[in-house]
């Protein structure tokens, strides 16, 4: 049974950082691709950030784009999402997710590539 575990969210001040977690069980962790993806309330969840299954190619959001940094640990088996700069709009719960692939190259970006969803963790910014 694949687990997500997500952590590292909690309150920040505008223009502060934090480092997301997501640490995988039940599976060989290479076996997934991966993305963050957040939701704030009253909204769709969006799509931020994903990265392949070696980490060797990753794809963001534009409006993300030289603020967050997704990378991953095989080793350790858990996805991080550096968030820099963060803003008051970046407020919402953040959810990691995994796609089981065979594909070395392939990264996905929507809510429905993903079967497996962590449980969120949630990060204010205060202004």
């Amino acid at each position: 049974q694949v687990q997500l575990v997500a952590s590292g969210g909690g309150l920040v001040q505008d223009g502060g950082s934090l480092r997301l977690s997501c640490a995988a069980s039940g599976r060989t962790f290479s076996d997934f691709a991966m993305g963050w993806f957040r939701q704030a309330p009253g909204t769709e969840r969006k799509f931020l950030a994903a990265i392949t299954r070696s980490g060797g190619n990753t794809h963001y959001a534009d409006f993300v784009k030289g603020r967050f940094t997704i990378s991953r640990d095989n080793a350790k088996n858990t996805v991080y999402l550096q968030m820099n700069s963060l803003e008051p709009e970046d407020t919402a719960v953040y959810y990691c997710a995994a796609r089981i692939t065979t594909s070395s190259t392939y990264y996905y970006i929507g809510t429905g590539d993903y079967p497996y969803w962590g449980q969120g963790t949630q990060v204010t910014v205060s202004s």
